[in-house]
């Protein structure tokens, strides 16, 4: 791709951005499911418009703007916000996937799929979309303990769903290996700690002190690409990174509100372009290719959020139209559920198809109809002054 093909290319998505970003406005719908499907439409499953090389950009600009939702999330780690919300972050991102992880074995099972191939499914199926999560919530407006809880519980549940996935891994193989899943997992969820608490802690210290109580874009930026590029280069988990990251600046930096304000503005171009390229990179194909196991799977999962979220507001000492509600704003699914699709998929080549097939089917449905559903049970909440 030539420069003015690429400049071309780039103000086009950037001006689509802006149209679906006053469309949500007018219409009131998710600008995540909006950037989605102008993406879906510029695609290869859509009229492809887009340059075959913008797809060679999703993976960077992806790592570059997941690192950023981490980041912000674990803003929400605070030990404030822990102690008035953590039985809860903790009960309902622990019942979630666990619930999830279950209840579509089980279901997939009872359909005859194989009990090892419906275990993995499972496990596939607990990942969440943080940034699509994230999104919605700023774009409502709400800051209330329920976007707060949910903040919580989307910024530590992708570290329970790899434990969890490590765990299927092993009792799926058919050799008996449980050592190697564990020394993966264990490698890349310590490791990104470890990185994150190397980064974040003289970041904390730092922060704002370049310029007295006004951390400059600069200390972002490097922040940033600093835990997204040490971490691809160490392969651990970038997103369990920034959020070690975010979780101790927001702790222990003196200027941390002014901090996380800086990546809020530097994070919109990246985010549009995550989403867009996003909404470019779905096959829609893969939505017919195994028919009624593709509608069991996006069932079996609905069933599953909606369940083991009420389960776990319950036992997390929630009460009212809140407890309901933790589910739903739960289903959108995206990159890291892929990402475990991926480590499955080679690790038994018997079952890729299905494998990717079903999380792909999955990922396409849960972008387009989750972001809408956290957006209602955000409204919802508001409207009856419920969520704290």
């Amino acid at each position: 791709m030539d420069q003015a093909d690429l400049l071309v290319t780039l103000g086009v998505l950037f001006a689509g951005g802006l149209a679906a970003h006053q469309i949500g406005v007018v219409t009131r719908l998710p600008r995540v499911t909006l950037l989605l499907l102008f993406g879906l439409a510029v695609g290869q499953s859509g009229f492809g418009l887009l340059p075959a090389e913008a797809n060679g950009w999703f993976e960077l600009i992806s790592v570059v703007a997941l690192t950023m939702v981490a980041f912000l999330l674990g803003a929400d780690l605070t030990r404030d916000n822990m102690a008035r919300h953590g039985r809860a972050i903790l009960a309902i991102s622990l019942a979630v996937v666990a619930g999830t992880t279950l209840i579509v074995w089980a279901g997939l099972s009872a359909l005859g799929v194989d009990p090892r191939l419906a275990l993995l499914l499972g496990a596939t199926a607990t990942a969440t979309d943080p940034a699509a999560i994230a999104d919605v919530i700023r774009q409502s407006g709400r800051r209330t303990g329920f976007t707060e809880t949910i903040g919580g519980i989307v910024a530590i549940d992708d570290v329970w769903g790899l434990i969890v996935f490590s765990v299927c891994l092993a009792l799926a193989h058919p050799s008996g290996d449980w050592a190697t899943p564990f020394m993966v997992a264990g490698r890349d969820i310590l490791g990104a700690v470890a990185l994150g608490l190397v980064i974040g802690a003289p970041s904390a210290h730092l922060s704002g002190r370049l310029k007295p109580g006004e951390p400059l874009q600069l200390e972002a930026f490097g922040i940033v690409f600093l835990t997204a590029g040490l971490a691809l280069w160490l392969e651990v988990s970038y997103l369990v990174a920034g959020m070690t990251a975010g979780a101790i600046i927001a702790n222990f930096a003196r200027h941390h509100d002014v901090a996380f304000n800086e990546i809020e503005r530097i994070e919109l171009p990246f985010m549009l372009l995550f989403f867009l390229l996003a909404g470019a990179s779905l096959e829609v194909d893969a939505l017919w290719a195994l028919g009624w196991i593709t509608a069991a799977y996006i069932g079996l999962r609905i069933a599953a959020r909606v369940l083991s979220g009420e389960i776990g507001a319950r036992l997390g000492g929630l009460h009212g139209a809140e407890r309901h509600c933790y589910g739903p704003a739960l289903l959108p699914q995206a990159g890291v559920a892929v990402g475990m699709a991926l480590v499955a998929a080679e690790t038994f080549p018997e079952w890729a198809v299905p494998i990717m097939t079903l999380t792909i089917a999955s990922t396409v449905v849960f972008e387009i109809l989750g972001p809408p559903a956290t957006l209602a049970v955000i409204r919802r909440l508001s409207r009856r002054g419920d969520g704290g």
